[in-house]
C-alpha cells in the first residue's frame, strides 16, 4: 500500500515535458489539466474543489500498427464556453443545461509521419469530459482502431463499486459490488458506470455520445498500478479490431466522462450524459408519450379465469381491460405472439414477425385495444426484426402500435452500436417508441433519439423468477450506479412481497423479497418513461395495498432531487411533475430511521400523503398530514423496506 501511494505521489510531482493546459467548470469546482509527459504522451488529471480525484493518465489510441499519442507536441489550442438549454422529451428533468468551458488541444507527432490528434476537454459543474479526434489526413486514411490506451488512474485507493461483467457479449445484468482498488487486474472487465467515493466527494466513470464506435469497458492497468484503463468492445468479425473507420471522415471517440459531485447520490440529478450527446434527430416529438404499461410475461402470464392460457387473444384482452380500468395508456404483449415464436433468446428458423401465431389474432387485439383507448407494445427478437424491419414496422404503424420491445442483442461492438442507430431511425419514421432489452447501459442516446424511451441493461425484477439475486440491497445499489446513467426497465410492480427467509423462486406468479413500500418506491427512484406494472391483474385485485399510488405516479419528470442516503444502504429521491412532488425511499436489509429534509417544498404548508411499511411485507400504512419545508420528514424504514409520498399544495 505504501508503495502504491508513493508511486502515485511521484507521478503527480513529475514535471511536465511541455505546456500545461486546463479547463475549469463554470462554478470553479471541477478542473481537468492536460500536460505532455517526458515521452510526449498527453496525460490528464482531474481535481474537484482542490482534491486530486484522478492522477495523471494517458490519452492515446492504437491504430493499425502503432500508438497515436506518443512523441507529441502541442501545436495550439482554442478555448470556448457555452451555456444553452435544451428540451428533454422524456426523462429525469424537463430540460437540460449545456453549460461548460471547453478547450481543444491540437497535437502533432514530432517525428515520423507527423500525424495530428486533437483532444477536446470540457468542464461542467457536474463533471468533466474529453474525447479524442483524429483529423482527416493521409497518414490515418482507412486506419482501424485496435485499442484505446486512455486511463483513469487513482492517486490513492478510493472506495468504489463496479459490475465486473467478465466478458464481452452479455445482457449487462449483474451486481455492482465493492471493489478493492488496490487489486484491480487487467483480466477484470467492468461495465459502466464505475462509481467511487473519495471521502470529500464522489465520481462515476461513464461514456456519452457512443455513435459509430465500440463501447467502452474498464479494466485494471496492465502495469498493476492503481486505477483503470479503457478496453473497447472488439469486432465479432475480427477481435483484433475495435473500430473500422471511413475514408474521408475523422476518427472521433465517444466522450470519456467523469461525473463529479460531493455525494454519489447527487449525481441522480445530473443530465451530463444527455448534454454531451448529439441533439435530437426527431423534429416532431409530440407522438412520444410516457406512461405505465400492463405486461403479460412476468406473472406467467397468469389470468385465473383463463387457466392454462399463455399468449392468446383472450389473455391479451384481459391485460388491456386491466390497463383501461386503471388509466394506463399501454399494454405490452411479450414473446410468443408472432408466427414461429417461442424460442426466447433463440431466433427460430422461419419466424415471421409480420404474421401472428394461431392462438392470437393481433388485428382483433389491436382493434380491441383501440376501443379501450389503450395502445400496444410488441416484443420481438432483434434478429427476427432485422430480417423484416421495414415491412414489420410499417405493419405495426398501420395497426396503431405504440412501440416495440426488442431483445437479446447482447452485443456492444461497433456493428451493434450502428444497428441501434438503424433501428431507432426506422422506428422514428414509423412513429414507434422503442424499449431495448438485452442491451448495454445508457450512453445518452435517448437524447439523440427521444423515441428510445427505456432500456434494460440491468439485473431487474425478472431475476425473481429464477434466482434470489434481486435483493433489496441490490435495488438500492442500482440507484447509486446503473441508475445514474439513464432510464432502466427494471420492471417493478411485483405484489407478492415476502421476507428473504420466505422467498422461493418460481416462474409463474413470482415472489419479491422486499416490502410493498420498497416496491412502490421503485416507481420514483428507478427512472423509466415506460414503466411496467408487472404483476397479474388478479394479484392486484387480491392484494391492492399501495396500488392507488401506482395508478397516479408519473413516469417522466420535470425535476429530480437527491434528498438523503448512504451508498448501498438506503436512498431517498424526490421528483417533480408540474407542481406535485413525489418521494421515493428504498432501504436495504437493515431497518433504520432516517430524517429527510423537505426544503424542496414551497414556502406554504403542503399536504403529504405517505405510504410506508406495514406490519407484514405486503402491508402498507397510509397517512395524510401537513408538512413544511422547515421540518424534516421522519421515515421508519423496515428491513428491505421503503416509503413513498405525494406532496400537493391544498
Amino acid at each position: 500500500m505504501k508503495w502504491l501511494l508513493g508511486t502515485a505521489a511521484l507521478l503527480i510531482a513529475a514535471p511536465a515535458a511541455g505546456q500545461t493546459l486546463e479547463v475549469v467548470s463554470p462554478d470553479g469546482a471541477n478542473r481537468v489539466v492536460v500536460a505532455l509527459d517526458r515521452q510526449g504522451v498527453p496525460n490528464y488529471t482531474v481535481q474537484r474543489k482542490g482534491e486530486l480525484v484522478l492522477a495523471p493518465a494517458p490519452i492515446a489510441l492504437d491504430l493499425d500498427r502503432d500508438m497515436l499519442g506518443w512523441g507529441m507536441a502541442v501545436t495550439g489550442s482554442e478555448a470556448s464556453s457555452a451555456d444553452t438549454r435544451y428540451k428533454i422529451v422524456l426523462g429525469k428533468a424537463a430540460e437540460g443545461r449545456d453549460n461548460y468551458n471547453q478547450r481543444i488541444i491540437h497535437l502533432q507527432e514530432r517525428g515520423g509521419a507527423k500525424r495530428r490528434m486533437d483532444i477536446i476537454l470540457r468542464a461542467y459543474d457536474d463533471g468533466i469530459a474529453f474525447r479524442t479526434l483524429v483529423p482527416v489526413q493521409p497518414a490515418t486514411a482507412a486506419a482501424v482502431v485496435r485499442y484505446e490506451r486512455t486511463g483513469f488512474y487513482f492517486p490513492q485507493p478510493w472506495r468504489c463499486w463496479g459490475f465486473n461483467v467478465g466478458r464481452f457479449g452479455s445482457s449487462h445484468e449483474g451486481e455492482f459490488d465493492p471493489v478493492d482498488t488496490t487489486r484491480l487486474r487487467d483480466h477484470n472487465l467492468f461495465d459502466v458506470p464505475f462509481a467511487c467515493e473519495t471521502g470529500k466527494g464522489a465520481f462515476a466513470i461513464a461514456e456519452a455520445d457512443l455513435i459509430d464506435f465500440a463501447a467502452m469497458y474498464l479494466t485494471g492497468r496492465g502495469d498493476g498500478g492503481p486505477g483503470l484503463q479503457v478496453k473497447l468492445s472488439p469486432s465479432l468479425d475480427d477481435p483484433r479490431v475495435a473500430v473500422h473507420t471511413r475514408i474521408g471522415s475523422p476518427i472521433v471517440t465517444p466522450w470519456r466522462v467523469v461525473m463529479l459531485a460531493d455525494r454519489l447520490g447527487t449525481l441522480q440529478e445530473s443530465t451530463l450524459l444527455a448534454s454531451l450527446s448529439t441533439p435530437s434527430r426527431i423534429e416532431d416529438t409530440s407522438w412520444i408519450q410516457p406512461g405505465l404499461t400492463s405486461w403479460d410475461w412476468w406473472s406467467g402470464p397468469s389470468i385465473a379465469k383463463l387457466p392454462g392460457q399463455r399468449t392468446t387473444t383472450a389473455v391479451a384482452k384481459a391485460f388491456i381491460d386491466f390497463a383501461a380500468a386503471n388509466g394506463m395508456p399501454y399494454t405490452m404483449i411479450d414473446e410468443g405472439w408472432y408466427a414461429g415464436a417461442g424460442g426466447g433468446g433463440v431466433r427460430r428458423p422461419g419466424v415471421d414477425i409480420t404474421k401472428w401465431a394461431d392462438a392470437i389474432n393481433l388485428q382483433e387485439v389491436a382493434d380491441y385495444a383501440r376501443s379501450k383507448k389503450v395502445r400496444l407494445w410488441l416484443w420481438a427478437h432483434w434478429q427476427a426484426l432485422d430480417e423484416q424491419m421495414e415491412d414489420a414496422l410499417a405493419l405495426y404503424e398501420k395497426l396503431g402500435v405504440a412501440g416495440i420491445k426488442i431483445d437479446f442483442m447482447e452485443r456492444d461492438d461497433q456493428w451493434m452500436v450502428n444497428w441501434y442507430q438503424k433501428l431507432l431511425g426506422a422506428a422514428a419514421r414509423h412513429h414507434l417508441m422503442v424499449d431495448l432489452h438485452g442491451a448495454f447501459a445508457p450512453r445518452g442516446l435517448t437524447r439523440t433519439w427521444p423515441n428510445f424511451v427505456t432500456l434494460e441493461g440491468v439485473m431487474g425484477a425478472e431475476y425473481n423468477k429464477w434466482s434470489s439475486r434481486a435483493t433489496a440491497g441490490n435495488d438500492v445499489m442500482l440507484a447509486y450506479t446503473r441508475g445514474l446513467l439513464g432510464p432502466m426497465d427494471y420492471t417493478p410492480g411485483g405484489f407478492r412481497n415476502v421476507t428473504p427467509a420466505d422467498f422461493r423462486m418460481r416462474g409463474d406468479l413470482p415472489m419479491v423479497q422486499s416490502t410493498r413500500a420498497h416496491g412502490l418506491a421503485m416507481y420514483v427512484v428507478f427512472l423509466s418513461p415506460l414503466q411496467a406494472v408487472a404483476d397479474s391483474p388478479d394479484t392486484y385485485a387480491a392484494s391492492p395495498a399501495g396500488f392507488d399510488f401506482i395508478r397516479q405516479v408519473p413516469t417522466s419528470w420535470d425535476e429530480t432531487r437527491f434528498l438523503a442516503g448512504e451508498t448501498g444502504a438506503y436512498i431517498v429521491l424526490a421528483r417533480r411533475k408540474g407542481k406535485t412532488w413525489y418521494l421515493g425511499a428504498m432501504n436495504d436489509e437493515k431497518a433504520r430511521t432516517v430524517s429527510v429534509p423537505l426544503d424542496f417544498l414551497g414556502a406554504r404548508g403542503t399536504e403529504a400523503r405517505i405510504w410506508s411499511d406495514g406490519a407484514a411485507p405486503d402491508a402498507v400504512q397510509v397517512e395524510t398530514k401537513r408538512v413544511s419545508k422547515d421540518t424534516p420528514l421522519t421515515l421508519n424504514l423496515a428491513a428491505t423496506g421503503g416509503a413513498v409520498a405525494v406532496f400537493q399544495e391544498r
